[in-house]
């Protein structure tokens, strides 16, 4: 893209690989700058926002919600090495209990699927009974 000329929200969008209505969603949530718009013309963006919403996207692939994507663009120079570590710091541990809850999940289920297996013929389903008895 040509930051001297600019191009539409459609072609910023098409060059990021994401809807147009992501791009005024990301203005509307602060994310992004709206650019100004010229009397009589339309909105321009530049190179400098293509680069903003590859950034956000990279940081929500990585598991960063909208709101953590914020505090770390207030971090995007660089320069506070620290602080973006301990964003991402805190982001390992809520993927780690995920992974140790998502594990939790699937023994309880391989095992309730293994019961359902094992018997054949029996009018109660251990399945449907070990959610009837959950509190």
């Amino acid at each position: 893209m040509d930051e001297n000329a600019g191009v539409t929200i459609g072609v910023l969008a098409d060059a990021a690989g994401v809807n147009v209505e992501t791009i005024r969603f990301y203005q509307r949530k602060g994310l992004m700058p709206e650019p100004e718009k010229p009397y009589g013309s339309i909105r321009r963006y530049g190179d400098a926002d293509l680069a903003r919403v590859r950034f956000i996207k990279s940081a929500q692939r990585l598991g960063f919600s909208l709101d953590e994507v914020g505090d770390l663009l207030k971090l995007e120079d660089g320069t506070r090495c620290g602080e973006a570590r301990q964003l991402a710091e805190h982001k390992l541990a809520d993927v780690r209990r995920k992974l140790s809850d998502l594990q939790r999940i699937e023994s309880v289920l391989s095992d309730l699927v293994a019961r359902c297996s094992a018997v054949r013929g029996r009018v109660n389903c251990p399945l449907i009974a070990s959610l009837q008895e959950a509190k």
